[in-house]
């Protein structure tokens, strides 16, 4: 347990660096697509979203993942049954985050072919899975419970926000 404060330490800047990487990216994703017929700009576009994938995002991901793993080897308290099953609830949306970010590399790969298959609206959207994926991990660590009514209702309000923002008129680009 001596170590266990600096290993936090390092596991909560390495999540900020990945959480940057995942609240930006789409974002990148957006105006890569809705100025896909100004060359310069998507080029230039282009190598923001494989600096910010490649350079900052994997590397904090798996930064986070292994000191988060440490983490629970120092204290292996917190995967067990007495410590109340937040941990697990926070695993797993953590793993969702996870997914997500290698979904964020696909369309890095699918827009760097320049193959425009979702829209702004999609990435507009998809921008806000990260943040209702977060809110679920940042209750469970700071309220160390695990709590299904919290869980339904931000699914349901996460839900809604996400459909409303896809569903938005596309903004014409001049």
């Amino acid at each position: 347990m001596e170590y266990y404060t600096w290993v936090l330490t390092f596991h909560i800047m390495a999540m900020m660096s990945w959480m940057a990487m995942l609240f930006y990216q789409p974002r990148l994703y957006v105006y890569h697509t809705e100025h896909q017929n100004k060359k310069e700009f998507v080029d230039v576009v282009k190598i923001q979203e494989l600096k910010m994938y490649k350079y900052i995002g994997v590397p904090a991901m798996w930064a986070t993942i292994i000191s988060g793993a440490i983490m629970l080897y120092l204290n292996p308290y917190l995967l067990s049954s007495q410590a109340g099953g937040w941990m697990h609830a926070k695993l797993f949306f953590a793993l969702l985050l996870v997914i997500y970010s290698f979904s964020l590399g696909y369309y890095r790969k699918k827009l760097e072919k320049d193959d425009y298959e979702r829209s702004g609206n999609f990435f507009r959207a998809y921008n806000e899975i990260p943040t209702i994926l977060s809110l679920f991990i940042v209750a469970y660590v700071i309220t160390k419970t695990f709590s299904l009514l919290f869980t339904v209702i931000t699914l349901v309000v996460g839900s809604f926000i996400v459909y409303k923002v896809y569903k938005q008129k596309e903004k014409k680009v001049s």
